[in-house]
C-alpha cells in the first residue's frame, strides 16, 4: 500500500493538520506521476467588497505550498447573464487540464484567510457535480495560517498541463429555473411534495427590507423557503465550519427535517454551497435529496414576475 492510499483523507471536510501531513506525503511534483494531493484555493470576494480585494491578489499575497487557482469568474458559463451557472462539461475539462489536475488527483479545496470559509464550498461542489472521485474541503485556511503551517507568496509555478478527460454532469446535484418555478407556484397546495428551500443569504435580505448588492434586484425570499444565513454556521472567531452536533441542532432548531429533499439558495450560487457543506458534515439529509439552486436569487429576482406572487416578504422590500 502507497502512502498516498494510506493518506486518503476519511471525511469530506479536513484539518488543517490532516491536510498537511498527506501533502508532505503526497506533494505535486513534476516528474512523479502517482496520485497527488493537490491544494486548490478557490479565493473569491464580493463585488462590492469594501476593501476592492480579488481572489488572484490574495492567492498571490499567500497560498498553501503547490496550490493552484481556481477562479469562480472565469469557469462558469460565460454565456450566462447570471453571474457563476456552471460551466460546460468541455470548459471544465479544459480548466482543470490547465490546473495540472489529473481524475486521481485528491483535491483539497480552500478558502481565504480573511473570510474564513466562503466561496471553497461552491468549488468542492462544482467538483462534484462533474464527478471528480476525490474532493475534500479544508477547514480552513484562516485555521491553517493560525495554526503555522507553511505558506508561500508571490507567482505560482505554473503547473504542467494534463489530459482531464470530459466529465458528465451530475444533473440530480443542481436545481434549474423552471423546476423551482413550479415549486414555488406548487408551494402549500395539496398533495404537493414537501420541499425544504434553504436561503443562505442575510436575513434582512431574505425579509425583503434589506437591498441586494446587485442594483435593481428586488429582495425578499421564494415561497416557503427558510432563511438560514450561511454565517450562522460558523465559528464567530475562526470561520470554520461549527461542530457536527450543533450543526444538527441548528438545523432542528429551524423544524428542518432531515427526512425531507432540500434545495439550498443564495445570491448567486456561491453560500448556498456553504449550507450544503454544514448540511453533508453534520449528516442531515441524503445525499440523494439534497441539491443546490445554480441561479439562486439573481436569477430568481430576475426572471419572475413581480406579480406573480413568487417573491415574499415580511416587511417593505425594496431594491
Amino acid at each position: 500500500m502507497t502512502s498516498f492510499q494510506r493518506l486518503c483523507f476519511s471525511s469530506y471536510v479536513v484539518t488543517p493538520k490532516e491536510v498537511h501531513e498527506a501533502i508532505s506525503q503526497n506533494a505535486p511534483t513534476s516528474i512523479s506521476t502517482a496520485p497527488k494531493v493537490i491544494p486548490i484555493c478557490a479565493a473569491w470576494f464580493m463585488p462590492n467588497d469594501p476593501e476592492k480585494r480579488t481572489g488572484p491578489e490574495v492567492f498571490q499575497k499567500k497560498r498553501i505550498p503547490t496550490a493552484r487557482f481556481f477562479d469562480i469568474d472565469e469557469i462558469k458559463d460565460k454565456e450566462s447573464e447570471y453571474p457563476h451557472m456552471l460551466p460546460t462539461c468541455e470548459e471544465f475539462a479544459e480548466a482543470m487540464s490547465k490546473l495540472g489536475v489529473r481524475r486521481d488527483d485528491e483535491l483539497v479545496i480552500y478558502d481565504t484567510e480573511e473570510l474564513g470559509l466562503f466561496s471553497a464550498p461552491r468549488v468542492a461542489w462544482t467538483m462534484r457535480v462533474y464527478g471528480h472521485p476525490k474532493v475534500h474541503l479544508l477547514n480552513n485556511f484562516r485555521l491553517w495560517v493560525k495554526e503555522g503551517y507553511p505558506v508561500e507568496t508571490g507567482p505560482p509555478q505554473v503547473p504542467n498541463i494534463t489530459k482531464y478527460s470530459v466529465p458528465s454532469y451530475n444533473t440530480d446535484m443542481v436545481v434549474k429555473f423552471a423546476e423551482m418555478k413550479t415549486i414555488g407556484y406548487d408551494h402549500g397546495k395539496e398533495g404537493a411534495e414537501d420541499i425544504q428551500i434553504l436561503d443562505a443569504r442575510s436575513k434582512g435580505r431574505w425579509d425583503g427590507t434589506d437591498p441586494e448588492p446587485r442594483p435593481g434586484l428586488k429582495s425578499g425570499h421564494m415561497p416557503g423557503s427558510t432563511s438560514v444565513p450561511f454565517q450562522e454556521l460558523l465559528d464567530p472567531e475562526t470561520k470554520t465550519l461549527l461542530p457536527k452536533e450543533e450543526l444538527r441542532k441548528l438545523f432542528e432548531a429551524k423544524s428542518l427535517d432531515p427526512t425531507k429533499p432540500i434545495i439550498t439558495s443564495c445570491g448567486t450560487g456561491v453560500t448556498a454551497a456553504v449550507i450544503e457543506a454544514a448540511l453533508r458534515e453534520a449528516d442531515f439529509g441524503s445525499d440523494d435529496d439534497r441539491r443546490l439552486y445554480d441561479g439562486s436569487w439573481t436569477e430568481w429576482a430576475s426572471r419572475v414576475s413581480p406579480t406573480s406572487g413568487l417573491i415574499k416578504s415580511t416587511g417593505s422590500s425594496r431594491s
